[in-house]
């Protein structure tokens, strides 16, 4: 499995979700609405969600390998630093 391509497409200054993203997988496969979350600890990755008649999200996507999850994450955490940074040159 390859990340082809990230778009990192919002872009947010205020809470804890600094980022919405869009992937496309081996050129083949859409996933958008993936979260950039800055954590306690670090700032990760969330996948599409949805939710739940009992207030529950569940994932409507999501990867099944650690190494899938990895990936995925790293592509679009790098994009999202890079974005972040050409967005704060700009404003100098």
């Amino acid at each position: 499995m390859q990340v082809s391509q990230v778009k990192i497409r919002r872009l947010y200054d205020e809470g804890r979700m600094k980022a919405l993203a869009s992937v496309t997988i081996d050129d083949a496969i859409a996933v958008h609405d993936i979260k950039v979350i800055e954590g306690p600890l670090r700032t990760f990755v969330a996948m599409p969600s949805r939710k739940e008649e009992g207030g529950n999200f569940r994932d409507v996507v999501h990867p099944i390998t650690p190494e899938a999850r990895e990936k995925i994450e790293t592509a679009v955490l790098n994009s999202y630093f890079e974005t972040k940074r050409q967005n704060e040159l700009k404003s100098l």
